[in-house]
């Protein structure tokens, strides 16, 4: 069981990195549960998660700093071949990598989104999506290797410039 410190980061899935501001009791139907209060970076939104449901919901530590470079491997892949599915189906799938909370499911999202962004101007949905996993690898990037978020940004973009991506 993960167990977090006030004061310690923490990534929830969907919403991204936050920071663990409390741990307090909430009382329902007379019983009392302890419950993390994290506070997500770059949004006013507060979540709460008992303690003992930390890992079934996905809330996990950040990724360690040597964990990183796999993540920018699967930006830089190129051997997938392109998905001929639909956008619903694909829609789905991209949408159940995300919720995974595993940075490496979503970085071949934002991944297969970027590339087909190259290809095809994207469309609402898949816009959405695309930001979505984009701003979620950029926040832990950033956090795990203590960087400015900008800096993320850019190194990412980078990945996908025509001169980069073949």
């Amino acid at each position: 069981m993960t167990n977090f410190k006030i004061g310690d980061k923490a990534v929830v899935p969907t919403l991204g990195v936050g920071v663990v501001r409390d741990i307090i009791t909430k009382h329902v139907d007379g019983a009392g549960y302890q419950m993390y209060v994290i506070a997500i970076l770059d949004k006013a939104l507060t979540y709460e998660v008992p303690l003992d449901q930390v890992d079934a919901k996905g809330v996990r530590e950040p990724i360690p700093l040597e964990a990183v470079e796999r993540v920018y491997d699967v930006l830089r892949d190129r051997t997938r071949p392109r998905d001929k599915q639909t956008w619903n189906r694909r829609y789905r799938e991209y949408l159940a990598k995300i919720k995974t909370g595993d940075p490496l499911e979503v970085a071949g999202v934002l991944r297969d989104l970027a590339l087909l962004r190259a290809d095809k101007q994207l469309s609402f949905g898949e816009r959405r999506m695309y930001d979505q996993a984009h701003a979620l690898i950029v926040q832990e990037l950033a956090v795990a290797k203590d960087a400015d978020e900008q800096v993320i940004n850019a190194e990412i973009e980078a990945l996908f410039q025509p001169s980069t991506a073949s």
